[in-house]
């Protein structure tokens, strides 16, 4: 046995979340594709089918109040809370991440404004330059809207671009191709010294480190719930909206679940109270009551533990990629310093598109951006370092 075999298995054996894993569908794969689509969680077969045989199939209609289907968007909203550090009540599940970065990036340019002067002042959105391509959309859609320009910029360079003409920002908590983690506070504290509120996509962290959404001020927030969530194919996304911004938020996208008075069916709109303005249309229930379920994998898990083994498994995957690959075939994108480090180990490679797909021929699941980035998401619930091991001397092997 190697070296790093051994050490994967004395690693193994002290992990404090090691008995999560039995809690997962696995089988014999070296699953490392987490951050786009979560493992199953082994509850959730069964939730489901209870759903569908009793609470639709016998009770019908009457689960919307007798099994809690109306309450569900926020009943599931105050559990995701303590992952993304928030207090309840400010988060409300429902929709695609896209639509809620709409909601939430219209709402924020509205908040910003003037009410007496709407459509002057503040007339510039800054989004992240390399961020997912959806965000890019809707942000350029949103400037149409609202009568804004578009200023698309790195990260980093963020601050030198704002000020009083600064409507709302769109940022990226992490870097979806290199895993690169940005500076959320420090990048929300130079937002608001602009007086202006942001937005944060936190797609590829929540589930994986601590993000801290009331501790850094953050006005407003979105994310999915099917990377390391674990949420399924398509489960529904969630809205944080600040508590002290609440009376303020203005939906773009105001429905009868996010009436005062839903089934007053009245013809004026008037906004219900919280964060339940984030509320649209009829929830999706099916697949809303699996994430719930998958959320009880959380159960007496801390986020810092977490964050502590995800950067002791993106280290140790780093360290076997040293050691087996050969030199010169694998360049890292991924950011050395802990500060900077998502969830995920991004290399580059060519011909990765082919390497990515005989990899998964040989059990381990990554997945490839192009032209040329192969992708290793660890979730830190179900990922071990022997799999971190193996999957590094497979891709030696598969680059040999």
């Amino acid at each position: 046995m190697s070296d790093l075999r051994a050490e994967a298995e004395a690693l193994d054996g002290k992990d404090e979340l090691a008995a999560k894993r039995e809690e997962f569908v696995l089988y014999e794969t070296v699953y490392l594709d987490g951050n786009s689509l979560g493992a199953l969680p082994a509850n959730v077969p069964g939730r489901l089918a209870e759903v569908m045989t009793h609470e639709w199939g016998e009770l019908r209609i009457r689960s919307w109040s007798e099994s809690g289907w109306w309450t569900a968007p926020e009943r599931i909203g105050d559990r995701i809370a303590p992952l993304v550090g928030a207090a309840p009540g400010q988060i409300v599940v429902g929709d695609s991440t896209s639509v809620n970065v709409f909601k939430a990036l219209v709402a924020a340019v509205r908040i910003a404004r003037d009410p007496g002067n709407p459509s002057g002042g503040r007339d510039e959105i800054v989004v992240d330059a390399t961020t997912f391509p959806t965000d890019g959309y809707i942000a350029e859609s949103a400037a149409r809207l609202t009568g804004c320009r578009l200023i698309p910029v790195a990260p980093g360079d963020v601050p030198g671009v704002l000020g009083d003409r600064t409507a709302a920002v769109l940022l990226n908590h992490a870097d979806y191709r290199t895993g690169r983690l940005h500076d959320l506070p420090g990048l929300t504290a130079a937002v608001h010294a602009a007086g202006a509120p942001v937005v944060w996509d936190l797609c590829h962290t929540a589930g994986a480190l601590p993000v801290g959404l009331d501790e850094h001020g953050v006005d407003l927030a979105v994310g999915c719930t099917y990377k390391y969530l674990n949420g399924g194919p398509g489960s529904p996304a969630y809205l944080y909206v600040r508590e002290a911004l609440q009376p303020r938020f203005d939906s773009p996208l105001p429905g009868w679940n996010s009436h005062a008075e839903p089934f007053g069916m009245r013809a004026e709109f008037e906004a219900a109270d919280g964060a339940l303005r984030g509320r649209v249309g009829t929830p999706d229930i099916l697949s809303m009551l699996a994430l719930e379920a998958s959320l009880d994998a959380w159960d007496g898990v801390s986020i810092d533990a977490v964050r502590a083994k995800s950067l002791a498994l993106t280290d140790f995957f780093l360290r076997c990629v040293g050691a087996y690959v050969p030199t010169g075939r694998v360049e890292s994108l991924t950011p050395a310093a802990h500060a900077e480090r998502g969830s995920q180990v991004a290399l580059r490679c060519e011909g990765a598109g082919d390497v990515m797909r005989r990899l998964i021929e040989q059990g381990v699941v990554g997945d490839f951006r192009a032209p040329d980035v192969l992708r290793f998401g660890f979730t830190p619930l179900y990922v071990s370092f022997g799999d971190a091991e193996r999957a590094a001397r497979i891709l030696a092997r598969t680059l040999s």
